[in-house]
Formats: C-alpha cells, structure tokens, sequence
C-alpha cells in the first residue's frame, strides 16, 4: 500500500502531525524504532502510578489554541511544579522567592531581599555578563549562585559554568514574592493515567508499527509514502556525514520503594557537585494528591536522574545549543532544505530545545502550511 505519509516517530510532534493528516483524510502509517509509542514522554503504570520513564514531563503553556487542542486527547489535573533544592541537606524553595531568600539570608520583606542581591551583584563588579556564571550571579547573587546554581549546572551540562553561554539561564525566574509556582504559564498540569494515554488517543484509527528502524531500511520505507516526516536526529539522517551534533543524555536509576512517601515532593535538585545524580523524581505526586497516609497506595517510585554527554547508542536528550552546534546545524538544515520529499520536525529533527508545548505548535504550524 502506497500511503500519502510515513511519519517517523510517534512521539509528540508526530503523533499530532499523524491525527491532522488523518483528519484531513490522508492515508498515514506511522512508525518508530521504540517498542512503544509516545516518544521521550513515554509513562507506564507501575503500582498504580504513572512513571516518567524518560524524565520528568510537565506540561506547561501560554499558549490557548495548544492547550485546548491537548485537551482533546486528555483530561488533565491542576499539577503545580513547585520543586525544591537540597544543598548538602540544606532545603529551599523553588524558583528564587521569598522563601528561598528568607532561608538563605534571614530576610523577611521583598526590599531586604532585594538589597541583598544588588550588594553582591555590585560586589562582584559584572557589568556584561560573559557567561552563565556572570549571567547568574548578575541575577541572584553570588550566595545563590554557589549553593543553588552552579554544582547542579555543571553536573547537567558537564562543564564548567564560565564555559557555558549565559542565555541558557536568563530566563531564570526570580519573584520578590512567595510564590513558588515554577512555571509563570497560565494552563498547567498532567494529563490523567499518564501521557501515553494522550498519545495513544491522537493515534488512534491511524496504522502505528513499532520496533521499526526507518534508516535501517530507509529505501524500503520511502517507497510506501509520497511523503516523510522525519522527526529523529537531523545529523543521523544524513549519516553524520557533515559530523555529529552535541546532546546531553540522562540515564535513570528508578526504585519501587514499599513506603508511602519518599520525599514529599514531585522534583527534588541536588544542587551540591558531590552527589552524583542532579535530581530526584517522585513520580505518584505528580498525578495524586501530597498526603502522606495515603493508604491507597502504600509503595512509591523514585528515579534518581544522572547527567551525561551523549554517544551514539545513548539516548539524546538536549542540545548543546551553543555556536559550534548551531554553525553545524545549519549545513545540516541547508541539506534538509533540499530533501523536497522529507519534513524534518520535532526536538531532533530542528535540533532545539522544546517545551511540549512548543512541539506541538510546530507540528501544527507545519499541517497548516502542509494539508492544504
């Protein structure tokens, strides 16, 4: 059968490309190399809870059209991401609050707090931050900067904070006030029984064949659709051929723990440089409510989250967005430019760093420039 697309990956972004094109009545077969759909927001039930199995995914968006066009697909709860860092067993809130400025400082009203940073930002004399260390201490200080900011970025991004680019933390949020809702979105949540769910119900009526490698067999693949939308790594679809884009990777060590409540919280960072793992994820709290004597469910899952640079093999998981990735990226995207039969879309295949929302409005950005 000769279809009008083969959309490889059926994750997010394929996965809505795949229900508009179906909706539009084109014929759709969707692959993916996974043994299940859903991509990098992948969870499976474990006890009863929903398990992140490739890290944490909340979703969070500005953006009204995306999220009543999720909605259609999910139910979704009042999920606030509201993490906590823990500094050699330390404790402080997250983002930068009041909270946190009280526990660090002592001080109790938003002026104080405020005067705070603006006599270590002056004392350390930063009039053009050159990097995320100058970036951040410009910001917040350099008491925050050292326990809260720079043991977990180097162990993230496994470089120093003087090597790293200052625009990956100037959207850091810092609030004179006490909340410490870490996401400044107006639609915010999780969608309930987990987002495979989600995706699954954008697929469903479409042909979905998992455990399949489109590059393996790429000639084959081609020859059963008019079209491809390809939404695996840019360089790895044109075998590397101009060199290998840069990603971190994070490898998971996940627990079933039989006590009810491990650490209170969704997303606890280990912000100091000796403990390996940069943060730790309790996985119930994202979909249940914070009681502790939940008796519901007695056990409870954690993932111990562990940083590293990628190879081939791991899975990619960031972009090193810095100016040697991006000149290269863009020799690559000049090749996809002239591939007149493929559209290259999604975190890997525009190589950027995306929010789920942001995914999704690319996908429909390109059906509504593609299904007319």
């Amino acid at each position: 059968m000769k279809y009008d697309y083969l959309v490889v990956g059926a994750g997010l972004y394929g996965a809505v490309f795949a229900h508009e094109a179906k909706k539009a009545g084109k014929s759709v077969l969707v692959i993916d190399k996974r043994t299940n759909i859903a991509g990098n927001v992948y969870t499976e039930a474990v006890e009863g809870i929903q398990v992140h199995k490739y890290g944490a995914h909340i979703f969070h968006t500005n953006n009204r059209k995306v999220w009543e066009y999720v909605n259609q697909f999910a139910e979704f709860n009042r999920f606030t991401n509201s993490p906590v860092a823990n500094y050699n067993g330390e404790l402080y809130s997250l983002p930068f609050n009041m909270y946190t400025f009280n526990k660090m400082w002592g001080v109790v009203t938003p002026e104080e707090a405020a005067a705070k940073i603006e006599e270590q930002r002056k004392e350390a004399g930063i009039l053009e931050p050159k990097n995320l260390e100058e970036q951040a201490i410009s910001l917040v200080g350099r008491d925050i900067y050292e326990k809260l900011i720079k043991g977990y970025t180097e162990k993230q991004w496994g470089r120093p904070c003087k090597e790293l680019p200052a625009f990956i933390i100037k959207r850091l949020p810092v609030r004179l006030t006490f909340d410490n809702n870490y996401f400044n979105a107006l639609f915010q949540g999780i969608p309930i029984g987990g987002y495979t769910k989600m995706v699954a119900n954008m697929l469903e009526g479409i042909e979905v064949k998992l455990n399949e490698d489109y590059l393996v067999s790429k000639d084959k693949w081609d020859a059963m659709a008019d079209k491809i939308v390809y939404t695996g790594a840019i360089d790895s679809y044109f075998g590397y051929k101009l060199g290998t884009l840069e990603y971190r990777s994070v490898r998971f060590e996940t627990e079933l723990l039989d006590i009810p409540n491990f650490q209170g919280n969704a997303a606890v960072n280990y912000t100091d440089e000796k403990t390996p793992w940069t943060r730790i994820i309790e996985h119930k709290w994202f979909e249940f409510g914070r009681d502790a004597d939940d008796q519901d469910l007695p056990k409870t899952v954690i993932s111990k989250e562990f940083s590293s640079e990628w190879k081939p093999g791991d899975e990619p998981y960031y972009p090193v967005n810095d100016e040697k990735n991006g000149m290269l990226y863009e020799d690559y995207r000049k090749l996809a430019d002239q591939e007149t039969k493929v559209i290259f879309g999604g975190r890997l295949g525009e190589y950027k760093y995306y929010d789920m929302d942001a995914v999704i409005a690319s996908a429909l950005d390109m059906c509504e420039r593609e299904l007319i």
